[in-house]
């Protein structure tokens, strides 16, 4: 190819560019959330959809495309147009699917263009009043002193509860034994009738049973406290050095989303999270807002992907 033809190529290329910036959105936006109504997922997505609306000018329609545990609302993401129309709400569930799941209908790095980051929520590590600790370094004690006797309660199997509390079992060098529910509200049940012993969970399912004195908070997994519960301190700082997981939202779409399309996107995402109003809705939920270029929520992906395959490896978790 000549030196003048590749110029004009070029220019088509930037033209074309710009052409699609312009033109974006053309018609309304569909923001899969791959959950069921009424979850942290769905509240997040609506949120961040209304707000999206008025920027951008289009509606921005919800679609709750639950099963298999995100799996196929996130297909129908992957085989959809890349042109910014069909969006997917993510969570930490979608880089632990990977490491749960022996087979999965595509690749979440390389089928997916990371868009923007939203949102982060520790979790928060929980016993029950009849379990004789009350901070996390007695409880990692207790459980080195007799071996697999505390119990962990989970929404079920492969959910963000266990690899979790695995991953917190495996950083102390100690071993749960794992008691898994039909869904966090049994759990939470349990939980706070002493039927079991800890329950790690993101903070807007166990605020309430906390703060009135059901059960015990004993931690927060991020590395600073949260202003949900400040008086409860890290696991960083109180029993394990370094320990740093939480929970996450952000926007992806498919692959080969134009840049173009994908900066707009961040642009305006970015923007509404400096909002005193999304910021107010996000602490009401045990979150806080936080931004990413999009290749930094890339890499976010990625090693969150890598370290939760680690864990499903070393606990030995698949749900297939």
């Amino acid at each position: 190819m000549n030196k003048a033809l590749l110029c004009l190529v070029g220019a088509f290329a930037l033209a074309s560019s710009a052409a699609t910036a312009q033109t974006y959105p053309s018609k309304p936006i569909t923001l899969i959330v791959p959950f069921a109504a009424g979850g942290s997922n769905d509240i997040v997505g609506r949120a961040i959809g209304k707000k999206l609306s008025e920027a951008l000018g289009q509606p921005v329609v919800i679609d709750n495309r639950l099963g298999a545990g995100g799996v196929i609302g996130a297909s129908a993401v992957a085989s959809a147009p890349p042109d910014g129309h069909t969006l997917l709400l993510v969570s930490s569930t979608f880089t632990i699917n990977p490491a749960i799941k022996k087979s999965m209908p595509f690749d979440t790095l390389k089928d997916f263009t990371p868009v923007a980051f939203i949102a982060r929520s520790p979790l928060l590590v929980t016993a029950s009043n009849t379990l004789p600790v009350n901070s996390a370094k007695e409880l990692l004690a207790l459980a080195k002193a007799k071996p697999g006797t505390i119990n962990y309660a989970s929404s079920g199997p492969g959910s963000i509860n266990q690899i979790s509390a695995e991953l917190i079992a495996l950083s102390a060098g100690v071993k749960f034994m794992h008691i898994p529910y039909k869904g966090g509200s049994l759990a939470l049940n349990d939980l706070a009738g002493g039927h079991v012993d800890i329950y790690v969970s993101s903070l807007p399912q166990v605020l309430e049973i906390v703060r009135s004195g059901k059960a015990k908070g004993l931690a927060v997994t991020s590395l600073k406290r949260t202003p949900s519960l400040p008086n409860v301190p890290t696991l960083d700082k109180s029993a394990i050095p370094g320990f740093d997981s939480s929970s996450w939202w952000g926007i992806v779409g498919p692959a080969s989303l134009p840049a173009p399309i994908v900066n707009a996107l961040s642009t305006e995402i970015s923007k509404m999270l400096t909002s005193p109003e999304l910021k107010r809705f996000l602490e009401n939920e045990g979150a806080e807002a936080a931004t990413m270029t999009p290749p930094q929520f890339g890499e976010l992906m990625r090693t969150e992907t890598q370290r939760w395959i680690k864990v499903g490896r070393e606990a030995n978790i698949s749900i297939d």
